[in-house]
């Protein structure tokens, strides 16, 4: 019998698309966000992203060791998780600190619940949010831009625009809309410039590594809840961790859902928490911890959304 009519289960054609190929896409795709960070911030910017990215690899490599599972560092995804990780710290932030918030990112978010595909929350986002749980003072302490050229008024200073915003401050006093573009203002080392995160984000669209569902609607979520709420939605999109959220966090393959209806679901809840954490909670930022909440209701966001198979039967519950 000829090899044409030999039958197999789907799927039957491969897209092309790896694992590697897609952590290579997004790393590029960091490229214009890392650039920024060195500008604004210096060398020391590079040290923390090559110290977090050579951790995560660690980690990793050694908990395949211990595990005794094939080395998996070659997917690149550790990678990912340290750039992603040091693209929420500040400039400022003590190595060491990094370095536990690596370890903590790969060995207890993801190798501890099976490696990749198995993790059930963003690693960079765990880690970050343990290391602002253990070390507040540190990773609230924000260096101005340009500092390391001697150009800033003050080298540190705590006023983040959303900062100012949680405080009744004016912000337009302090950024324009300029500043918030090009990343003249305090904050992590990812999340400043907008204009490279955005970029980096139309780099994935066209190459199709994510869809526009779920930046769009966490994006546009924000945008409406803010004005809604009567706050100025420039500085909510602009002033925060959205853009790097959005674009580079919330849409992980595997702490995300399958299906176009669940990804709306999932982006709009997390714009509603993000901003139901700045304006009701404590803190003046609530992105990381939006992500993190709706990544546990992705099981059941999937599970509410799963299309019916072609010719299956509706079941009416009695």
């Amino acid at each position: 019998m000829s090899d044409r009519w030999i039958l197999s289960s789907s799927p039957h054609l491969h897209s092309g698309h790896s694992t590697t190929r897609i952590m290579g896409d997004v790393l590029i795709a960091l490229i214009p966000a890392v650039i920024a960070s060195f500008v604004l911030f210096g060398w020391r910017a590079l040290v923390v992203e090559t110290v977090c990215v050579a951790s995560c690899m660690a980690a990793e490599y050694l908990s395949c060791r211990v595990m005794k599972k094939p080395n998996s560092t070659g997917d690149l995804s550790c990678m990912v998780t340290g750039l992603l990780l040091a693209m929420n710290l500040p400039v400022s932030i003590p190595l060491w600190q990094a370095v536990f918030g690596c370890v903590t990112s790969i060995v207890v978010a993801k190798m501890m619940f099976g490696g990749l595909g198995q993790n059930f929350v963003n690693p960079a986002l765990v880690g970050r949010i343990v290391l602002t749980g253990s070390f507040p003072g540190d990773m609230n302490t924000w260096t101005h831009p340009f500092a390391w050229l001697g150009r800033a008024a003050d080298g540190v200073s705590s006023a983040t625009p959303l900062a100012m915003l949680k405080n009744g401050e004016i912000v337009a006093e302090r950024y324009s809309i300029w500043d918030l573009l090009l990343g003249n203002r305090t904050g992590s080392l990812g999340e400043t410039c907008a204009l490279a995160l955005i970029l980096g984000g139309a780099y994935l669209l066209v190459r199709r590594v994510i869809s526009p569902a779920i930046p769009l609607c966490f994006i546009g979520t924000v945008g409406v809840l803010a004005l809604l709420c009567g706050e100025n939605p420039v500085y909510h999109l602009l002033g925060g961790g959205l853009m790097i959220g959005a674009f580079f966090m919330a849409t992980d393959y595997v702490t995300s859902p399958i299906t176009t209806s669940g990804k709306i679901l999932y982006a709009v809840g997390c714009g509603a928490l993000t901003m139901l954490i700045r304006l009701g909670g404590s803190l003046p930022e609530g992105v990381s911890f939006a992500i993190v909440i709706m990544n546990i209701t992705v099981p059941l966001i999937e599970r509410i959304t799963k299309p019916r198979p072609f010719g299956a039967e509706r079941r009416v519950r009695r």
